[in-house]
């Protein structure tokens, strides 16, 4: 008998790419998102679609007849109102969560973000245990370690919970990182801070789909534990910014900005911006200046050990391949 999966956020990227994949493992898939054009996609692929505000739609009605939620919508952005986030990633995964347990789900699987490490400082091989900073640097850092907390704090016999934290998932669908480096990239100037020599690690959308479902597939070894995720292939964003400027045929100068500088510049640009009509985004925030300036990789070794996880796809190939595409969009 085929496992019943509810998956929320099914219309963004990570969303439509796990759908998918579980229906290609015969999972039988409720899907939940915003987008009509993406509803339709997943009404294509043969998933039950429903579409709607999750609040709206109702935990209960969704958690219904359902052995496993992967829980991947959330309010995903460097900038915002604080309101907002805690709306859409703190209330609605404890009304999801507290849902699931009364409709006897077995698994929930919760999609959490490497952002909950963000700081001004490099940060080499981080591990699952490594500490938080006290102060997160937005409200998506903040309430999206908040929300994992109330997950793993669920853990119990009969109700499996498991975060996943993939890093900076990369995919045709991505509205979300690729498309905002892609904007300054095709300006053909691009700030960079300590000789871009920061290092990142990117994942693949389908890299971070399997993993996902490999949490509900190991859920008795992983429960009540938070696993990071990544395609494991680092390299400096001076060279992912060349890369990706030869896949877009631009020529792109690169702009030295000393560190001191874009310190204070996003941390004025935020103030500011909060106080102005409609908050508009600032061009640099605080947390944009950690994902530039400072290196952040990690241990998959827990990975590894609890999912027999191992990167099967080249993030970095598949930035450069959908580059274009999205670029022009």
């Amino acid at each position: 008998m085929s496992r019943r999966a509810l998956v929320t956020g099914a219309t963004g990227g990570l969303g439509l790419t796990l759908t998918q994949a579980l229906l290609d493992d015969g999972y039988t898939v409720r899907a939940a998102g915003r987008s009509p054009v993406a509803i339709k996609r997943l009404r294509d692929m043969g998933a039950e679609a429903i579409a709607g505000d999750l609040f709206e739609l109702g935990p209960d009605a969704l958690c219904r007849g359902i052995d496993v939620v992967f829980h991947a919508a959330a309010l995903s952005s460097p900038w915002g109102p604080d309101a907002d986030f805690q709306r859409a990633n703190v209330d609605l995964t404890r009304d999801l969560l507290d849902a699931a347990e009364r409709s006897g789900v077995g698994s929930f699987v919760f999609v959490s973000s490497p952002s909950v490490y963000a700081r001004w400082a490099d940060q080499s091989g981080l591990t699952e245990d490594t500490s938080w900073p006290d102060r997160p640097l937005n409200a998506y850092s903040r309430t999206k370690g908040e929300a994992e907390r109330l997950v793993l704090a669920a853990d119990a016999p009969g109700f499996r919970t498991v975060a996943i934290r993939p890093r900076a998932i990369i995919g045709p669908d991505d509205a979300v990182l690729l498309p905002r480096i892609l904007r300054l990239v095709k300006r053909g100037r691009f700030p960079l801070f300590r000789d871009g020599r920061a290092l990142v690690e990117m994942t693949d959308v389908r890299d971070a789909a399997r993993a996902i479902r490999l949490a509900d597939l190991h859920r008795e070894a992983a429960g009540g534990q938070a696993i990071n995720i990544t395609g494991g292939q680092a390299l400096p964003v001076r060279d992912l910014i060349d890369r990706l400027a030869r896949a877009l045929d631009v020529e792109v100068r690169i702009i030295p900005v000393p560190l001191a500088l874009g310190q204070v510049l996003s941390v004025g640009a935020d103030a500011l911006c909060r106080i102005l009509p409609g908050q508009p985004e600032p061009v640099l925030t605080p947390y944009t200046l950690s994902t530039l300036a400072w290196s952040q990789t990690f241990d998959l070794g827990k990975a590894r050990r609890l999912l027999s996880y191992e990167p099967a796809h080249d993030a970095v190939e598949t930035a450069l391949a959908v580059a274009p595409r999205l670029a022009a969009s």
